[in-house]
């Protein structure tokens, strides 16, 4: 029985992402973002409900943190308070994983192997059935370009080590890359299954991340625009599986409430003057310690109005620096596990190697997805994509941002890029362009460049300790 290319594809990258779960079986969590999924996802588990920081977890952050219990109403020194500060989807997956796994430590290793096999692994094959769908060229063309995608997506580096942790992301990708599937059902098969369908995995999606509803707004307008009212059972069916959660937490809160209750924080954040527009450890704790998730989210949002109005010219260069870390390269991972001596002590040559490895598939990626983009004719599938494209990183110019957070693109990056390669191998790239087409790839390949250029300047302290005989203990925070 011959096998089909997406299950061969699927059993490739399952492998590849095995590898790192399986040599860390004794690996733990961190007291960050994971330890937060970690306590929603254990409560729920446990039959207590969306709630955090019961007694037990505030003990270990005691020595980090002073709580402010006096403005947690309802506050439950047992099972914690309620909370709307995360998105539920993530915790709710995890605390699947647990009631199957239990929840001693073997938790973490259940959960990461569960988050290979459904989460990680699938996001090859579905790369590839999303070229198949978004290229209309011939049928080998086709073909060859939408096997390259999704070898890219299996093999990338990152894309192997990130189920080790426990974060949102993971099933973020797959859920905007599925929900991506079935919008582009819909462009070439407007029926109301598939804009059902569309509609129901966009808010998944959003339910994950609510970053992604932006996308949703324009998306959902372009559609109706093609469709006019057909396109309303996508609506529908967004709204439909969002709004329960939306409503719990203005219950909750006794006030309309989004899906999550961040904003003010990642605000706060984002403009702080200590900052530069991404993450930044020490402010990152300063608003932590109010338990009530409204409050701290009011809080947030007045101190960055307030930062704003003190210095209203740092808005752009913000702005500017924020796109710069979007598209950062991605060696956060590596510093971090490396710096506190995860890994060991790495010989320098040893060390470059593992850092090239890392760091240039994006490098080469977004390059070539650049010239990818630029190659492709005016089609409904091409302003989708770039409708995502402006949506997602719109959102982290305006208000946070960090390398990771382009992962969530690395598929449609691969199937662009997927593209240029066979253009430029075909010898017709420069046919399908016009000296101005030439001229903005060049630009903006430019700018690639200068801004890793200008990271790696920025950065050259941290990387030079690194480097150096004790890189392993130099400890950077992540």
């Amino acid at each position: 029985m011959k096998i089909s290319f997406s299950i061969k594809i699927y059993i490739i990258a399952l492998v590849l992402r095995l590898i790192p779960v399986l040599l860390t079986v004794n690996l733990g969590i961190g007291l960050d973002d994971m330890f937060q999924y970690d306590m929603l996802a254990r409560s729920l588990a446990s039959g207590n409900g969306f709630r955090w920081y019961a007694q037990e977890d505030l003990k270990l952050l005691e020595p980090y943190i002073d709580f402010d219990l006096s403005s947690a109403s309802g506050y439950d020194p047992e099972n914690g308070i309620y909370t709307s500060f995360r998105a539920p989807l993530y915790p709710a997956f995890l605390a699947l994983i647990y009631s199957l796994s239990g929840l001693d430590f073997s938790r973490f290793f259940a959960a990461r192997i569960a988050q290979v096999v459904l989460l990680g692994a699938p996001l090859a094959p579905l790369t590839y059935l999303v070229a198949i769908r978004f290229f209309s060229f011939p049928r080998s063309a086709t073909e060859r370009i939408a096997r390259l995608s999704a070898w890219m997506v299996a093999c990338y580096p990152i894309l192997l080590v990130y189920p080790l942790g426990l974060g949102t992301e993971n099933l973020f990708f797959i859920l905007l890359l599925v929900s991506f599937l079935f919008l582009l059902k819909t462009v070439e098969t407007p029926s109301a299954l598939n804009y059902l369908l569309a509609g129901f995995f966009l808010a998944l999606t959003a339910l994950t991340r609510s970053v992604v509803i932006p996308f949703v707004c324009f998306v959902f307008i372009y559609l109706l625009y093609l469709h006019r009212i057909k396109a309303a059972s996508a609506l529908f069916a967004f709204v439909l599986i969002v709004v329960p959660w939306v409503v719990r937490n203005s219950l909750l809160h006794q006030k309309l409430t989004g899906i999550e209750t961040s904003l003010g924080y990642n605000l706060y954040l984002g403009y702080h003057p200590e900052g530069n527009g991404s993450f930044v450890f020490g402010p990152s704790l300063d608003l932590l310690t109010i338990m009530d998730d409204a409050e701290r989210d009011s809080v947030g949002t007045q101190k960055a109005l307030e930062f704003i109005r003190a210095e209203p010219e740092r808005l752009i260069p913000l702005a500017v620096n924020r796109l710069g870390f979007f598209f950062g390269l991605e060696k956060r991972v590596l510093m971090y596990f490396y710096s506190n001596n995860i890994l060991g002590f790495i010989p320098t040559p040893l060390l470059f190697l593992i850092s090239a490895i890392l760091l240039l598939p994006f490098v080469f990626l977004s390059i070539f997805a650049v010239a990818g983009f630029a190659s492709l004719e005016r089609s409904p599938q091409k302003i989708l994509l770039g409708l995502l494209f402006f949506a997602y990183i719109l959102p982290h110019v305006l208000i946070l941002s960090e390398d990771r957070f382009h992962l969530a693109l690395i598929p449609f990056f691969a199937l662009l890029g997927a593209n240029a390669n066979d253009l430029i191998r075909g010898g017709s790239f420069r046919k399908m362009h016009s000296a101005r087409s030439l001229t903005l790839v060049s630009t903006a390949i430019f700018l690639l460049l200068f801004n890793w250029a200008i990271e790696l300047n920025r950065d050259a302290d941290k990387i030079a300790a690194i480097l150096g005989p004790n890189g392993n203990r130099t400890h950077f925070p992540y």
